[in-house]
């Protein structure tokens, strides 16, 4: 049987995500991608932890990373004492749902029932390793699943021939979205800001787009109004780390700026994903703050004189008047109409 991510670009291969290798798990560096192709190797979950922070992955590539970590905990606590070996798989749980504070509640949900898995073997004496991995690659295909269900509606509201502007790393769901596209015989083009500090939209979108034969321009992160202007793009879409059950859309820095630009040019702006479980409004959010020093350079070269400040909030929050639409796996909705889809979560 076919693959869930057949007929997508190398970046969105489960391998070329995340993979796990008897107890160690290995994760492509998107930090260097796609000038070098290589691979970080976390021997336990609190290597894949760091690696996370470290922004080795980004977007939908952290769920998968610390899918694995939770894994490779399975293995390190053969041999223990029941007690022993439930508490180093919550240490790991916790360990990866805090790896980054933006999309604690998310991680949560989603480390929580790898763990009830893992908990379960563990207390029928079944091999918890085996379990546990079966069951990541299992929700795996069905995540992208939903990714590419997400997609299919996206482009039906798409027209026959459609220039998007996007923002940084949608992952899987730009990925369908320029898949669907491809299969509905729609003509779609790209045009991706580049996305500093760490240039995701440079680097993986339109890497994605290119590897796909999806014609793809890459512009500045202060050109995304001009574009609009001069009439280049027919619609906004992203991805979102978070979207509340309030309707509020919490994504990479800069996506705030172009929902407005969006609307000030009369240009839809749709989000794709489902609300976020356990953010029912945008008071539960946390704003990750980073290394200020991550703003003064690029691709490790310093581009600010020794001495000045810098200031890195890595997401925004765009309101809800702003969103055309959120595109969940139940088709394209109100933004203020989240809660009665999807408030019994």
């Amino acid at each position: 049987m076919a693959r869930a991510d057949e007929g997508l670009a190398f970046l969105l291969r489960y391998e070329n995500v995340a993979r796990y290798e008897d107890g160690v798990v290995a994760i492509l560096d998107r930090r260097v991608y796609p000038g070098t192709t290589e691979f970080v190797r976390c021997a336990d979950y609190v290597e894949v932890g760091q690696a996370i922070s470290n922004m080795v992955t980004q977007s939908g590539g952290p769920w998968l990373a610390a899918a694995w970590g939770m894994v490779s905990a399975a293995r390190d606590v053969r041999g223990l004492a029941e007690g022993a070996a439930g508490e180093k798989l919550e240490d790991a749980a916790q360990t990866l749902i805090h790896a980054r504070p933006t999309r604690v509640r998310h991680m949560e949900a989603h480390l929580t029932r790898i763990l009830r898995v893992a908990r379960e073997a563990l207390s029928e004496g079944q091999d918890v390793e085996a379990i546990t991995a079966t069951y990541v690659r299992e929700i795996l295909e069905q995540r992208y699943e939903r990714a590419r269900q997400i997609a299919g509606f996206t482009v039906a509201v798409l027209p026959d021939e459609c220039t998007i502007l996007t923002q940084c790393f949608a992952e899987t769901l730009i990925g369908y979205t320029l898949l669907v596209a491809q299969e509905s015989k729609k003509k779609i083009s790209l045009i991706c800001p580049e996305t500093r500090p760490y240039l995701q939209g440079a680097r993986l979108t339109a890497s994605v787009a290119h590897d796909m034969g999806v014609p793809v321009t890459v512009v500045t992160d202060n050109m995304p109004a001009h574009v609009m202007s001069k009439g280049k793009a027919d619609v906004f879409i992203s991805a979102a780390d978070v979207i509340t059950l309030d309707g509020h859309v919490v994504n990479k820095i800069g996506t705030f700026q172009i929902a407005l630009a969006a609307h000030y040019h009369a240009i839809p702006y749709y989000v794709q994903g489902d609300p976020t479980v356990g953010n029912p409004t945008i008071s539960t959010v946390t704003i990750e703050e980073r290394d200020p020093e991550e703003t003064l350079h690029a691709m490790g070269i310093r581009t600010a004189k020794e001495g000045v400040s810098g200031y890195y909030p890595a997401f925004d929050v765009t309101p809800p008047h702003l969103v055309s639409g959120v595109v969940t796996t139940k088709g394209v909705l109100s933004p203020y109409d989240l809660h009665n889809h999807f408030g019994s979560q």
